[in-house]
């Protein structure tokens, strides 16, 4: 990881002093869970907060006690009413089931098989899965997998921090962070995990400046959006005026 901290810094001038701003990256994969417990796990997380979806997990994995996570066959034994009284919604326990079918037909595969395959054809996979895009995927690439090379575009943390660490005025759009976090590569796992420490260094005032914003494309704001019809006015022509 020393390795790959160097290496990085020596492709960027502005991570190199993130690098040093924020210290040893401390991202460590862990395989302790399945596929499919790892990727249930975050469909019972999508848009709750972390109080909540450890709530509704313990509440859900003590259904199948004594296991300390159900297979994916054990679902088939549970009705909808059982699910949703544990706090899954329909949307989430349809994408359970659809999850349990896909990790028993194969498309979702074993941990074995994953490490066996590249990163795209992981996506490519896994996403096939109801409610699961491929921010999750990638987050597990990055945390179970231990891939090193995984840049999540539509991350906010990661957008964020590249707002903030290189003196952007607005968020960067996800293709042109892409086309800028090339330069990261083989290393843009760790990349990401600065951009994360980066957020928490501007919360605590010591983040390094930026000393000239890079020019990448921005999301635009609603406020710079034109209304349906209406147009563009050039510059130096008031509207309206006579030829």
């Amino acid at each position: 990881m020393r390795r790959r901290e160097r290496a990085l810094a020596a492709l960027d001038p502005v991570m190199a002093r993130l690098i040093d701003a924020a210290g040893p990256c401390t991202l460590a994969p862990s395989d302790e869970w399945q596929p499919f417990e790892a990727l249930a796990r975050a469909i019972a997380h999508q848009q709750l907060n972390g109080t909540a979806a450890a709530s509704i997990l313990g509440r859900f994995t003590a259904l199948y006690a004594p296991a300390t996570f159900p297979e994916p066959a054990a679902l088939a034994g549970s009705t909808d009413q059982q699910l949703r009284a544990v706090g899954f919604s329909y949307s989430k326990i349809a994408a359970l089931r659809d999850l349990a079918d896909k990790v028993h037909a194969g498309v979702v595969p074993a941990t074995a098989e994953m490490h066996a395959l590249d990163d795209d054809a992981i996506v490519e996979r896994v996403t096939q899965v109801r409610g699961i895009g491929r921010w999750t995927v990638e987050m597990l690439l990055m945390f179970q997998l231990g891939r090193p090379d995984v840049l999540p575009v539509d991350d906010f943390g990661v957008c964020n921090g590249f707002r903030l660490a290189y003196g952007l005025k607005g968020m960067p759009r996800p293709r042109a962070l892409a086309e800028f976090g090339a330069r990261w590569a083989p290393h843009r796992s760790f990349a990401a995990w600065y951009l994360w420490r980066a957020v928490d260094l501007a919360r605590e005032k010591k983040l390094p400046r930026a000393t000239r914003a890079p020019k990448v494309a921005l999301k635009q704001t609603r406020s710079k959006r034109r209304a349906p019809g209406q147009k563009r006015q050039r510059r130096g022509v008031r509207t309206g005026a006579r030829k």
